[in-house]
């Protein structure tokens, strides 16, 4: 299945996606999901919109929006950093997502490198405390793709990343939550206006989705709509003007434009 939230009438609404169509669902397939009759008889659904017209919005809002750094190898030798020895996890703010077909806004102040990394996005389905690896793997719901945008020149500048990477439509996710498909053995593509930047094996990871989940739970409690993101091998350059397509095989594209910063606000549900 495929699942994820539109936006219909000014209002967020949860969907199954289809071949032509989205099917507009009367709750969260994350509530849906908890009952025990759960698949055979899914969320309700109250009506469609075609694919073509969707307004897409993030998939969903996490409660807890977790991101694992430098944990691909090349990643990590790119930047002369040091291999992590064990999951360490960081947090990104839900202000900064926003959906696909949507546009990436650089803020005007940005100056130096303004940065793509795709990544493989893990969407918790269960509450887990202290999981086993197991445990870690039946609780994910299905997976997405993320678009960490970075603007370097803050990242470097600050103590923290609370601009350089949560500005406002920094986290592009979507454009669906796909439930089945083994992530790990996909590819990961990231073109530039249909130039190929990146492509990666996805899984090709130092800790797994399911070591970080591990890790985590032994001093966090993880919740239904967590998300996880799980880092990139590669970056590359973007600017206003361009499309940003990042492919998982397996899952689908995420596709985002970019421009500069206007007095127009940017609006997400």
């Amino acid at each position: 299945m495929r699942y994820t939230r539109v936006s219909v009438g000014g209002r967020a609404v949860w969907g199954r996606v289809g071949e032509e169509d989205v099917e507009l669902l009367a709750e969260s397939p994350l509530e849906a999901a908890r009952r025990p009759s759960y698949p055979e008889a899914g969320p309700t659904v109250i009506g469609t919109v075609p694919l073509t017209t969707a307004t897409w919005l993030p998939v969903v809002v996490p409660p807890v929006f977790y991101a694992v750094g430098m944990n691909y190898r090349r990643h990590i030798a790119h930047a002369r950093a040091v291999q992590p020895t064990r999951p360490e996890v960081g947090y990104r703010a839900n202000n900064a997502l926003t959906g696909h077909r949507a546009a990436i806004v650089r803020p005007a102040g940005v100056r130096g490198r303004f940065e793509a990394e795709p990544e493989l996005v893990a969407v918790i389905g269960r509450t887990l405390w202290h999981a086993t690896r197991e445990e870690a793997r039946s609780a994910v719901f299905g997976w997405t793709i993320g678009n960490d945008v970075s603007a370097r020149a803050w990242q470097h500048e600050d103590r923290t990343f609370w601009r350089s990477k949560n500005s406002d439509t920094f986290k592009p996710m979507g454009p669906w939550i796909e439930t089945d498909v083994d992530a790990l053995a996909q590819t990961t593509t990231l073109r530039v206006n249909g130039e190929v930047r990146a492509a990666f094996p996805t899984g090709d990871m130092v800790f797994d989705p399911f070591d970080y989940i591990v890790e985590i739970t032994r001093h966090i409690t993880m919740h239904p709509g967590d998300v996880l993101w799980m880092g990139a091998e590669a970056t590359c350059q973007i600017e206003p003007g361009d499309t940003v397509d990042i492919e998982i095989s397996g899952i689908g594209v995420l596709s985002n434009t970019v421009r500069g910063e206007t007095t127009e606000r940017h609006q997400q549900s």
